[in-house]
């Protein structure tokens, strides 16, 4: 039985039958019908059935198929929507969301909710602490690149001991499948070292869109770079990561910073507008990987132009609020957390 919570929910009422996708259509799954009532119920719902010309758009927003390219005093917010079961919510416009640079509402000019190409990393743990755990991972990571469209990029890297660039930035997702049944478990954890190698491999990806997927099961007692070089590279860098967390279901007896791992991964995801994803069963990996997938391509772009025009290379902090369409119940909203602007 897969999980509802991998499955994207439609728009007005959010509860549409299916989120499309490259590789064809995925259900959405059981529907509360409170919702659907509601949702039809609404003046939002009555006025997309009505007839009569469709008003001008109040913001540009891109064609289908094309990324929003970066403007020099455009700031971009990659935007996930999730329903209380942790579902997609997909189909929200422009007027549904709010934007807030250091506690001040922004205009966006800029709407988009089409998938795009993207440059995705893999930091794949192959310590000795994986080694009943390995089998699986690869599954996961297989079943991620299955989802992949034809424009997109892909680099792998591995730790352990240290951690290795498997293989570059290559549009061939066999090649990277092949590299990664040759990974065995063995070693120490490098965890840091892998998440800045691969934050130091997207410098050169070729899509505006990035993301890495880390798969490990947390901690770190090997790397040359500390907790705080990790951070501070993660705020510099545009790139949303997301984890899969394969953490032990006991109180923790291992050092301090592998104990502290899982929540470092956990930070380090949510200020990216990411997040990790707890396994409990190894079985569920592969399911946790697509659904992981199927958020990245199913996101939100806004953009808006700073009214703080300032280049003085300072932190920003960022807040996304959402004006749901009324009748529905909370939706949790996914989004970085600043951005650091401009120096002179």
């Amino acid at each position: 039985m897969k999980d509802r919570a991998a499955q994207p929910v439609g728009r007005w009422g959010l509860m549409a039958a299916c989120a499309r996708t490259r590789r064809g259509i995925f259900p959405a799954g059981s529907i509360l019908v409170f919702l659907l009532l509601a949702a039809a119920n609404s003046p939002a719902f009555a006025q997309s059935q009505a007839p009569g010309p469709t008003p001008a758009p109040k913001t540009e927003k891109t064609q289908r198929g094309k990324s929003l390219k970066s403007e020099v005093d455009l700031t971009l917010v990659n935007v996930s929507v999730t329903d209380p079961y942790g579902r997609l919510v997909t189909g929200l416009e422009q007027e549904n969301f709010r934007v807030f640079e250091d506690n001040i509402e922004q205009e966006i000019v800029r709407f988009s909710s089409e998938d795009v190409p993207i440059s995705i990393g893999v930091i794949f743990d192959m310590s000795g602490s994986m080694s009943d755990k390995i089998d699986k991972s690869r599954l996961a990571a297989v079943q991620f690149f299955r989802t992949a469209n034809p424009q997109d990029e892909f680099f792998l890297v591995n730790f352990n001991d240290r951690a290795q660039l498997a293989s570059p930035f290559t549009p061939n997702v066999e090649e990277i499948q092949d590299r990664l049944m040759f990974t065995s478990a063995r070693g120490m954890t490098a965890l840091y070292d892998g998440i800045y190698l691969g934050l130091s491999q997207m410098k050169g990806a070729h899509n505006t869109k990035k993301a890495l997927l880390i798969i490990s099961d947390g901690g770190d007692n090997h790397s040359r770079y500390t907790e705080t070089d990790v951070r501070s590279f993660v705020k510099e860098a545009d790139v949303q990561i997301y984890g899969i967390g394969i953490f032990e279901d006991y109180a923790c007896q291992r050092s301090p910073e592998e104990c502290h791992g899982p929540g470092l991964l956990s930070e380090v995801t949510s200020m990216t507008g990411g997040r990790t994803f707890v396994v409990n069963r190894l079985a569920d990996l592969p399911d946790i990987a697509s659904k992981i997938s199927m958020e990245l391509r199913n996101q939100y772009v806004l953009g808006y132009r700073p009214s703080d025009r300032a280049h003085d290379g300072k932190w920003r902090k960022i807040k996304v609020k959402l004006r749901p369409p009324k009748g529905l119940p909370p939706l949790t909203v996914y989004s970085k957390t600043g951005y650091y602007a401009p120096g002179h």
